[in-house]
């Protein structure tokens, strides 16, 4: 980032506008909206301005402006329409010790005007650092769309029962009581127009420490997808702010963890390739423990959680131990490599079955039945088959010596360094050791219904009658 987002205390401080014509009452406007002591610095002023001054909203000032005029101020802005006398005051404001905005000047700001959706208290504030205004204003709307018009309301109604929950409530449920505040009924009643009935809902459930079973901890195994930040589910990004205690793999993407909620715990299990840092059944106990003393659990797995996640040993401990959890799917490796490189992995009468299987057991690599029960129609993706490919590969040629199948491999699929590359399979050795491909790469085998088989090819239906 260039810029740092931040909300700067406005109450009783001092904002100059050098300028009087339109920019400067925009820039008016906004400050106005905050309780900032607002000076206006020009020769003379537009009629909304003037009517601003003439109510006691804004202190004018006329007269020749120096540095002095810009001391003690937590901002300025110089909004005169004229680039030469904007660069002038600018300097003189700088002069002065200020913190500087020049409309439409970027080169000249210290403090960019972000696009602003006012729920007040809840502001959302939009930047792209000077770059795109018009897409800044394209997300506001859209925030506008989705943020409810009196969700301000609900906001500033639970900032004034924050004290009372802080005495009554512990920590943990001062969380889910405000989690229940704004994920639940008393949201949803609220928005409705039904203010009085939703305040009074919080009030008993403070006075009572009772809003729905929320004492009791909860896992979500989450898929992260391939590890790109922006190929998780809305769901996942949820349950991560949600969270308490995050059990995370060797993400490919540690941005990920930035979604989280700041306050909750990472604990890194490792689960690289042939060098886990903890063992299965540690991560399964150390789930299920931490679930035992009542927190909010993401097990986060990259790629889909029920695909060679080994999320079935987690699930039947979380049973067994009477826990409740749900399963938040994510983007598998076949979908995502296949998408990363423009294929489709089915086609209409070329590929009608696909079949996902691995390369890598719990007894090392190996031949999956798969591979042996090909036939034209089928494509198998196979995932941690790297170190099996040769095996795999000889398999094949061995037994399908002339038919053309189209293999592809992509590794790192979606993220920096994706390496992706076409070739036979007599070539898929030699083209894993070219491109350096050795671990996280998905293999796709596809023997296409209609490939035409090299001279002395026999069909499936030729072998079965021979």
């Amino acid at each position: 980032m260039k810029t740092f987002p931040m909300f700067l205390q406005m109450a009783g401080r001092r904002v100059v506008i050098a300028g009087g014509q339109e920019q400067a009452a925009q820039k008016a406007r906004l400050i106005l909206k905050t309780e900032a002591e607002v000076v206006i610095l020009a020769p003379d002023l537009d009629a909304e301005l003037a009517s601003l001054n003439a109510c006691g909203r804004v202190t004018h000032r006329t007269g020749p402006i120096g540095p002095a005029d810009f001391e003690n101020s937590a901002l300025v802005f110089v909004a005169t329409g004229c680039p030469a006398a904007d660069m002038t005051l600018h300097d003189l404001a700088k002069a002065g010790g200020a913190t500087v905005n020049v409309v439409d000047q970027p080169a000249l700001c210290d403090a960019i005007t972000p696009s602003i959706v006012d729920r007040d208290p809840v502001v959302v504030a939009i930047g792209t650092e000077g770059t795109a205004p018009v897409l800044a204003r394209q997300i506001k709307t859209r925030l506008e769309e989705t943020l409810e018009p009196r969700l301000g309301d609900l906001a500033a109604l639970a900032g004034r029962l924050r004290a009372a929950a802080a005495a009554r409530l512990a920590p943990r449920r001062r969380r889910d009581l405000w989690r229940w505040v704004f994920n639940d009924s008393p949201r949803r009643t609220f928005v409705s127009g039904a203010e009085r009935a939703a305040a009074k809902m919080i009030k008993t459930a403070i006075e009572r420490d009772d809003f729905g079973d929320m004492q009791q901890g909860s896992v979500s195994l989450v898929g992260a997808g391939p590890g790109a930040k922006d190929l998780i589910t809305l769901r996942g990004v949820q349950r991560l702010q949600e969270a308490d205690v995050i059990f995370y793999d060797r993400l490919l993407d540690p941005e990920i963890l930035e979604l989280a909620r700041r306050d909750a715990e990472r604990i890194y299990v490792g689960k690289a390739p042939g060098c886990h840092s903890w063992p299965q059944e540690k991560i399964t106990q150390s789930v299920v423990a931490a679930a035992k003393r009542g927190q909010r659990v993401v097990r986060l797995k990259c790629g889909d959680p029920g695909v060679f996640g080994r999320s079935t040993e987690e699930m039947a401990a979380l049973a067994q131990a009477d826990i409740p959890f749900e399963v938040v799917p994510g983007i598998t490796a076949a979908c995502a490599a296949a998408a990363a490189v423009g294929d489709s992995l089915t086609e209409r009468g070329q590929i009608d079955t696909l079949v996902l299987t691995t390369g890598h057991r719990a007894d090392g690599y190996v031949v999956p039945a798969a591979i042996d029960a090909i036939q034209p129609g089928i494509s198998v993706a196979l995932y941690m088959a790297v170190g099996a490919a040769p095996a795999i590969a000889r398999a094949l040629q061995d037994r399908h010596p002339h038919v053309p199948f189209a293999v592809k491999v992509v590794a790192k699929a979606q993220r920096a360094g994706q390496v992706s590359a076409t070739c036979t399979i007599s070539t898929l050795e030699q083209t894993l050791m070219d491109r350096a491909i050795t671990g996280a790469a998905m293999v796709f085998i596809s023997w296409p219904a209609k490939a035409q088989a090299q001279p002395g090819t026999m069909s499936v239906a030729d072998r079965s009658v021979a």
